[in-house]
């Protein structure tokens, strides 16, 4: 069974890396939920490209104004 190092470092089986297309060098993403579960997904190049196309920016907003009302609780 893999065990978390003490640099906090997890090797993953290579039977999961295979099945999730994950190769030495590659990005990923982590995200624990409120179950203390840790789902690991893996960058690909262009996968948001066009997302927020058709999102219009609302400029009575500044990036700071809108970056610091999205952190408030």
């Amino acid at each position: 069974m893999p065990k978390v190092s003490s640099k906090r470092q997890i090797t993953l089986p290579i039977e999961q890396c295979k099945a999730a297309g994950i190769e030495p060098g590659d990005e990923y993403d982590s995200y624990v939920d409120n179950d203390g579960h840790i789902t690991i997904v893996k960058k690909v190049a262009g996968a948001a490209k066009g997302l927020l196309k058709k999102v219009a920016a609302d400029k009575r907003y500044s990036d700071e104004q809108s970056l610091h009302s999205s952190l408030a609780p």
